[in-house]
């Protein structure tokens, strides 16, 4: 069950879960392939073997249905990495990023949602969401990092893990730029060094 303190949804159980798995896999292949402008809710339906009558009963419209498939790529996403050393963890976040962005299907899904999100506020809502758990839910390892005196105490951690994954999200969107696994080690001890600099700082606690 979500709780205050959990960001996650709660996930719907026996054949309404079996349909959303269904539906949102057959959502995330058909914005893989053609993109947001072509999705098409009767479509999903027929890739998900779901009645028409149920897909637009649930999801009502496509953006409603992006937005429920980032919630369920927030429940399905990977955990972090937590090697007891924050070059390690960056880079191994870095990798995970760059894995996903090149993947065949993974990568123009994210391109299609991201172009989604321009254009309607609850997809943004969604994908500002999505973002934030995977943030959060990276941002231990800084946290531990400051634990350990590895940084200055007032590391703002989310920033941290930002600063990891903008530069690769920039080459996806903007230069088209190579991501592998140089560009995403690259990325990676940026954003460590800079924290170590203490650019990421507060202002709260006095150094």
């Amino acid at each position: 069950m979500a709780t205050d303190a959990d960001p996650r949804p709660t996930r719907p159980g026996g054949r309404t879960a079996r349909v959303r798995e269904a539906v949102m896999r057959a959502a995330g292949d058909a914005l893989a392939e053609h993109g947001f402008d072509r999705l098409d809710l009767a479509d999903v339906a027929r890739r998900a073997d779901v009645g028409k009558t149920t897909v637009y009963r649930r999801w009502s419209t496509t953006t409603g249905l992006v937005a429920d498939l980032l919630a369920h790529m927030a429940e399905e996403s990977v955990a972090r990495t937590d090697t007891g050393n924050l070059r390690d963890d960056l880079r191994a976040n870095a990798r995970l990023v760059v894995r996903t962005l090149t993947d065949p299907r993974q990568g123009p899904l994210f391109k299609a949602v991201i172009a989604a999100a321009t254009g309607d506020p609850r997809t943004t809502e969604a994908l500002n969401r999505f973002y934030a758990i995977r943030i959060a839910e990276w941002a231990g390892c800084v946290d531990a990092a400051v634990t350990r005196g590895e940084l200055p105490t007032d590391t703002d951690p989310h920033e941290v893990i930002r600063a990891v994954s903008a530069p690769l999200y920039y080459r996806l969107l903007a230069t088209g730029d190579p991501l592998d696994d140089t560009t995403a080690t690259q990325a990676a001890d940026a954003a460590l060094a800079a924290a170590i600099a203490g650019v990421f700082t507060t202002g709260t606690t006095s150094q």
